[in-house]
């Protein structure tokens, strides 16, 4: 037998043409993120675009480039989030293994 194939629910699909109609990022993109096929989704944004009366128009010059400028910031930020979660990960290793500074330490 096949496997069983999803369904979700309209609420989702909606919301899922959002993210690629709202934000102006790709279809591919937004698929990759949420674990869908880009068919699929391109299939929703174009039913939603088309219940849409008026769709939002396209972006210009300016919000194109604050738009880049943010995204920048925010693979900035996440990056910045990466090493600080491997940081304290390791400072929390040398804590449980025992190491610790000269300072704690007993004079012998």
């Amino acid at each position: 037998m096949g496997a069983k194939r999803k369904s979700y629910t309209p609420a989702y699909r909606r919301d899922a043409a959002h993210l690629v109609i709202d934000t102006g990022r790709t279809i591919v993109e937004v698929a990759g993120e949420i674990g869908v096929g880009q068919a699929l989704l391109g299939r929703w944004v174009a039913a939603e675009r088309a219940r849409m009366d008026d769709p939002p128009g396209a972006l210009d010059i300016d919000e194109r480039a604050e738009l880049e400028r943010l995204r920048a910031e925010n693979a900035q930020l996440r990056m910045d989030r990466e090493f600080l979660k491997k940081a304290a990960a390791y400072a929390g290793d040398r804590c449980q293994a025992g190491v610790s500074s000269r300072r704690w330490r007993r004079a012998s």
